[in-house]
């Protein structure tokens, strides 16, 4: 930002509070104040964290032997106790109703377990996609490499092949010897057999 521009700004806000003087001035460099809130805050986190515990202990054995065992107390209580210490006679109404509020909570619970675990798996489902994405372009690079040295080593001169050359160099020679002799050539023998002796 330039003098001038800097001079306009401050000549701005002397402006506004010029005309506004009880007004506080609204800056948008700068966050809000954060408001009240009329419901009480948690951490979702660990909402989540607990239904998944209570979740957990619902889906497994010992909370059915658990209940199993409540409810036949219960029974037993309510009609072999003593008379004035039942507190839920025949039709066992409390029975119900706490057996429906546990299940009204129970349902909900293992819902939001349920979700979560859905929203961990699409995540982990997403990074395997890309690592998979990942692990194809590194192999189909990799076969294009191992294609490309294929096709460079064709062109490589390689020590068997060399030998080969060689040896039909060697054969050829000994063919025009036989067919020309050194003495027609105008080579002398001796010239000849250290050549065969290399």
């Amino acid at each position: 930002m330039s003098d001038r521009e800097r001079e306009r700004e401050r000549e701005r806000e002397r402006e506004l509070a010029r005309t506004e003087p009880g007004r506080p001035r609204i800056r948008l460099d700068q966050p809000r104040p954060p408001r009240r809130k009329l419901l009480p805050e948690y951490d979702p986190e660990a909402f989540g964290r607990l239904s998944e515990k209570i979740a957990r202990f619902l889906g497994t054995g010992r909370f059915i032997v658990w209940m199993t065992v409540l409810i036949i107390v219960w029974v037993l209580w309510n009609v072999a106790g003593p008379a004035q210490l039942r507190f839920d006679e025949y039709p066992f109404i409390f029975l119900t109703l706490m057996l429906s509020l546990q299940a009204s909570y129970a349902a909900p619970l293992i819902l939001l377990a349920q979700n979560r675990q859905d929203d961990r798996d699409r995540v982990n489902l997403e990074q395997d996609r890309k690592q998979n994405e990942r692990s194809m372009s590194d192999t189909e690079y990799l076969t294009r490499e191992i294609a490309a040295l294929r096709m460079g080593l064709g062109e490589v001169a390689t020590r068997d092949w060399i030998r080969s050359e060689l040896q039909d160099l060697v054969k050829d020679m000994d063919e025009r010897f036989d067919v020309f002799p050194p003495e027609q050539t105008g080579r002398p023998a001796l010239a000849r057999d250290e050549g065969d002796r290399r």
